[in-house]
């Protein structure tokens, strides 16, 4: 029966879970959840519950960063990986990174929009934080480190192709979307219950009691929403938080390509009361539930789902520990160790069978020295020399390959270096051509707004005396013009007096109807007391 032991580890909660597999029975053998201030005193303490001091451990890597880039599928697997790490590379460039500072997979999927490309889902971490991790954790056996938005995935069964969204609402929050049975796209959105249980344990001063406040809290229906923040004050440190990821979630199912059939929701966040209702609300038409482990309701026990489906991010990486899911995206490399059979490293140390052979080995040849060898002395010593000259010859291939792999990553940078010299001396050509267009242009806008100044003045220049010829033609001789005033543009004043209103009516529909003037507006006149003259002002834009 293989065992494994997942530990998800966020900044201070551990959740663990101790898997076993015998066949296609899985079985959960122990789990729990730790708030820490120490990590190593805390991961010391779950493999002391969890017996697991010599057994497989599967971490979550910290911090991971998904990027998309898509290939035409009749490339080959070496031009491919090329194509994915020049694309990498540009990535890192146009953000100031050293692409060298990360570790970085991908797996291949089919892109949903062209069939002849192929998606590649990158991942990359930073080496620093996976050494970190490495370091607290070197007295134990690492046998997988994944990204848990992918690992994830390990919970569902696949036995038909609905197409799924799992949410785990962590620290952070992932969003993956699962298409005919294939991981396609995995979302990261920044806000979780680290936000949550931050705001309650200001409150409380506890992140154990945080916990516990989100584990009793209920979501009502809409119909008692009312309610609800009378009977809990922490929700209002729950609720903004859900109600932003929700409205990110819902902007990720409405720009999916494919329809979606089902959301499933688990991490942390599952433990509040009606999670799922609540996602229900504002995803109508699509069924959500909390994720449940596809194998929980074989195991024949008391324990009740709920308590396993608050560590099914730890449950998931156990299961990727024990060689389920995507084998593609784990980040734990590989020792020396690490790869001979498991017969030849278990129990070293201890009473087992290799133990025993390998004494009774030194024993015999020290012994033998002082005769003849025997037949099974002969064996073991071929045995010995034939290991020696293996890792001999695997040591020499490794020194070989590495140098190779120095010399060509040298080559490489120093083209790339090459390369980026050029992009930037391009880069430059292309400001100066876009600064003297942009000269050019102002240039051109200055041109053709002095020539349309020149046109306009022009056209005021024949429009004053047309006007004054058409006034002089069509004034009454008892209308006297004391002043044409041209205010502001084409706007045209005109002041005239008369005895009679009829004469200066006259005028103003004359100027009107002949189209002396457009849009003519007059005032109603004003008699002078002294000289019995009407003063009237008719006023209008001259027709250019």
């Amino acid at each position: 029966m293989a065992t494994c032991l997942g530990i998800y580890i966020e900044d201070n909660i551990i959740k663990y879970a101790k898997v076993s597999k015998d066949n296609d029975i899985i079985k959960i053998d122990s789990f729990g959840i730790k708030f820490f201030d120490k990590l190593n005193e805390a991961i010391k303490q779950v493999v002391e519950e969890t017996y697991s001091y010599k057994i497989p451990i599967s971490i979550n890597l910290s911090n991971e960063n998904y990027h998309y880039f898509y290939l035409f599928s009749l490339l080959n697997k070496k031009d491919m990986q090329n194509v994915i790490n020049t694309e990498f590379e540009s990535i890192c460039y146009d953000n100031g990174l050293n692409k060298d500072a990360f570790e970085t997979k991908y797996l291949l999927v089919d892109d949903l929009e062209n069939k002849e490309k192929l998606k590649a889902i990158h991942v990359s971490a930073n080496k620093a934080d996976l050494a970190k991790k490495e370091q607290q954790l070197d007295s134990y056996k690492i046998v997988c480190e994944a990204p848990i938005g992918i690992a994830i995935g390990n919970l569902l069964e696949y036995k038909d192709n609905k197409n799924v969204m799992i949410i785990n609402i962590e620290d952070k929050t992932t969003v993956t979307t699962i298409i005919d049975k294939k991981i396609v796209d995995v979302k990261i959105i920044e806000e979780g219950t680290k936000q949550i249980l931050s705001n309650i344990n200001a409150k409380e001063n506890s992140y154990l009691k945080a916990y516990e406040i989100c584990k009793n809290s209920t979501i009502y229906t809409q119909e008692g929403r009312d309610l609800q923040y009378e009977e809990n004050e922490y929700l209002d440190d729950i609720m903004p938080t859900l109600y932003n990821i929700i409205g990110t979630v819902k902007k990720i199912v409405d720009q999916s390509l494919t329809s979606i059939d089902r959301v499933y929701i688990t991490g942390t966040a599952s433990v509040i009361n009606n999670i799922d209702i609540y996602f229900q609300e504002y995803l109508t038409d699509i069924k959500c539930e909390i994720l449940k482990p596809y194998f929980i309701n074989n195991n024949k026990t008391k324990i009740n789902v709920k308590d396993y489906i608050e560590v099914n991010s730890a449950i998931a990486l156990a299961m990727q520990g024990l060689g389920d899911g995507i084998k593609a995206i784990n980040f734990k490399k590989q020792s020396f160790m690490d790869k001979l059979p498991e017969w030849m490293t278990k129990e070293i140390g201890g009473s087992s069978k290799t133990t025993k052979r390998l004494s009774k080995l030194s024993f015999n040849f020290d012994t033998s020295l002082k005769g003849a060898l025997s037949i099974g002395e002969k064996s073991l010593v071929r045995i010995a020399m034939g290991l020696i000259l293996l890792i001999l010859v695997y040591t020499g291939i490794s020194l070989f390959l590495n140098k190779s792999m120095k010399e060509k990553t040298q080559e490489i940078i120093q083209a790339t270096t090459q390369v980026n010299k050029q992009i930037s001396l391009i880069n430059e050509d292309i400001n100066k051509i876009k600064e003297k267009t942009s000269k050019y242009v102002s240039m051109t806008e200055r041109l053709t707004e002095l020539e349309n100044k020149t046109q306009d003045r022009n056209k005021r220049k024949n429009a004053i005396p047309t006007l004054l010829n058409q006034i002089m033609f069509s004034i009454p001789k008892e209308v006297q013009i004391t002043s044409i005033e041209n205010t502001s543009g084409d706007n045209i004043v005109i002041v005239a007096q008369s005895k009679t209103y009829e004469q200066l009516g006259y005028l103003k529909s004359k100027i009107k109807e002949d189209g002396i003037l457009l849009n003519v507006i007059s005032d109603s006149g004003q008699k002078q007391a002294q000289s019995d003259l009407i003063i009237t002002t008719i006023e209008g834009k001259l027709p250019i």
